[in-house]
């Protein structure tokens, strides 16, 4: 029986990449806690706010610049001086320390940053082509106002903010993580079985 050398796998994704399929299928091939929508519901009771409102404040940033991202920070705070974004990103650092007690694997939300002392977690990057994505998203989320193309774009470029400004990474860069995977080329299954290979002995 081949002995895990790595207990926490984090998902990093884009939107629309399939990246928290990956993450659960991956999760269930070594028999370990999946986090996604779990750790939202957590943080939500640390915190009082309600899980939707966490689930888009705790990994996104709410304005498409860093600056107005920090100034909207400054406007918003809360009885004990933190803004609303800070607050959330403090709960769920805890929330992440937390459950990574235990094996597990745990899609976005800055886990990879926040466990990034460890040498036990292994931190992959799912992305996939524009064409792919637009694809799932109306898929599995229907079509809205804004075309596919563009929601994805917006949901990239928040995402990216919201992580620089809690990390001073860049959200993506391939040496951020050990593995980068295109989900749209190589498959979701096919993905989650090359994570496998990679943390087992």
């Amino acid at each position: 029986e081949s002995i895990m050398k790595k207990n926490i796998i984090t998902i990093s994704r884009q939107f629309g990449s399939g990246g928290r399929t990956v993450g659960r299928q991956l999760a269930e091939k070594l028999g370990i806690s999946f986090y996604d929508k779990e750790l939202v519901e957590q943080v939500a009771d640390e915190t009082g706010f309600d899980a939707k409102f966490i689930e888009e404040n705790g990994e996104f940033s709410p304005s498409k610049s860093i600056f107005s991202f920090a100034v909207a920070q400054g406007m918003a705070c809360t009885p004990n001086g933190l803004s609303i974004s800070d607050l959330i990103f403090c709960a769920q650092r805890q929330v992440i320390l937390k459950i990574a007690e235990k094996p597990c694997v745990i899609v976005g939300r800055g886990a990879d940053y926040i466990l990034r002392d460890r040498d036990d977690v292994f931190n992959v990057f799912i992305h996939a082509g524009m064409k792919e994505r637009a694809e799932r998203i109306v898929r599995l989320y229907g079509e809205s106002e804004k075309k596919p193309e563009q929601r994805l774009a917006d949901k990239d470029k928040k995402r990216k903010i919201y992580y620089k400004h809690y990390t001073d990474r860049e959200w993506g860069d391939a040496k951020n993580y050990d593995m980068c995977l295109d989900s749209g080329r190589i498959g979701i299954e096919k993905c989650a079985e090359l994570i496998l290979d990679a943390v087992k002995d």
